[in-house]
């Protein structure tokens, strides 16, 4: 095999880090919708990935088929609303709420694989999705005793988890017949014009924004995106699928405690308690799916 020009484990750390900064960046651009902040992630990340795409694989776009098509504008369209849910979730609940519950993904996706694709439940994969549930059952519980909105925003960053899910399950089999940078261009397109359509439909302001909420869509674009996304699939070439989902389901901790130091959101116990059960059930979730078959990596934006 080919040997990587760096330890590929510094970059699952890096990658961990860079997309732990993806909610208290949304935080800090506090007076812009949320469907503007997923905009701008998108159409900037798309301007910054054309470039490379149109001179190395644009003749990938001759063979798509009209069904693939299809299916990555289906997709595209999941992967908008899924970010609009999650940075609306954050307008309500704390970046520790929001960021575990949105993390419960691979659950979501197996349980569309049990429904769609007659995947079968094993004991163990029973097990840590009911613990792993029963985590996110305590979050929202000692939310609901802070506020009603509270639980209102963990509602959404659940529906935003089930909005990436159908991402994931709609793309998946595009994936293979593309290249990833050509797959991911394609559908942060088609995401990218589902936002515009959404926000001019919603007569959102597209400026008027603080200088500094720009940067803050810049560095939505690039460092959750590339410095995270982008490593985890690089490093796939030199580390097993399992350890990259097992690294991701650490986002929450890294959010957590970022969101601790540059937002000064203390996190409760019910928070805690039902987070350290969340990572539990994903942790031995993603353990006992392994054993029947190699699981994808489950973010790409994402997050």
């Amino acid at each position: 095999m080919e040997k990587p020009p760096f330890n590929p484990y510094v970059a699952v750390v890096i990658g961990v880090l860079s997309v732990s900064t993806a909610a208290v960046l949304v935080k800090l651009a506090e007076s812009a919708p949320a469907s503007i902040i997923a905009n701008y992630r998108l159409l900037f990340a798309v301007l910054i990935m054309a470039p490379y795409v149109l001179t190395k694989h644009l003749h990938e776009f001759k063979s798509i088929t009209k069904r693939d098509w299809m299916l990555a504008s289906i997709s595209g369209v999941f992967l908008a609303f899924h970010f609009i849910l999650w940075f609306e979730s954050l307008n309500y609940t704390s970046v520790a709420s929001s960021v575990v519950l949105v993390t419960l993904q691979p659950i979501f996706a197996f349980l569309g694989t049990f429904i769609f694709f007659k995947e079968k439940f094993t004991i163990g994969a029973i097990l840590s999705m009911t613990i792993a549930l029963t985590g996110s059952v305590i979050i929202s519980w000692g939310d609901f005793q802070i506020s009603g909105l509270a639980l209102w925003g963990d509602i959404l960053a659940l529906f935003g988890a089930i909005m990436v899910t159908g991402y994931f399950l709609l793309g998946q089999n595009v994936r293979k017949r593309l290249h990833l940078m050509t797959y991911t261009f394609v559908v942060y397109g088609i995401s990218s014009l589902t936002l515009i359509l959404y926000n001019v439909f919603l007569q959102q302001p597209f400026t008027g924004y603080p200088a500094d909420h720009w940067w803050v869509f810049l560095a939505l674009a690039i460092i959750p995106t590339f410095f995270g996304h982008t490593l985890f699939n690089w490093a796939l070439k030199w580390v097993s699928t399992s350890t990259i989902s097992m690294s991701i389901v650490f986002e929450p901790v890294g959010a957590s405690i970022l969101a601790y130091f540059i937002l000064g959101e203390m996190i409760t116990w019910s928070q805690w308690l039902g987070g350290s059960i969340v990572i539990l059930g994903l942790s031995l979730f993603i353990i006992s799916t392994t054993k029947k078959h190699k699981p994808k990596i489950t973010h790409s934006t994402e997050m």
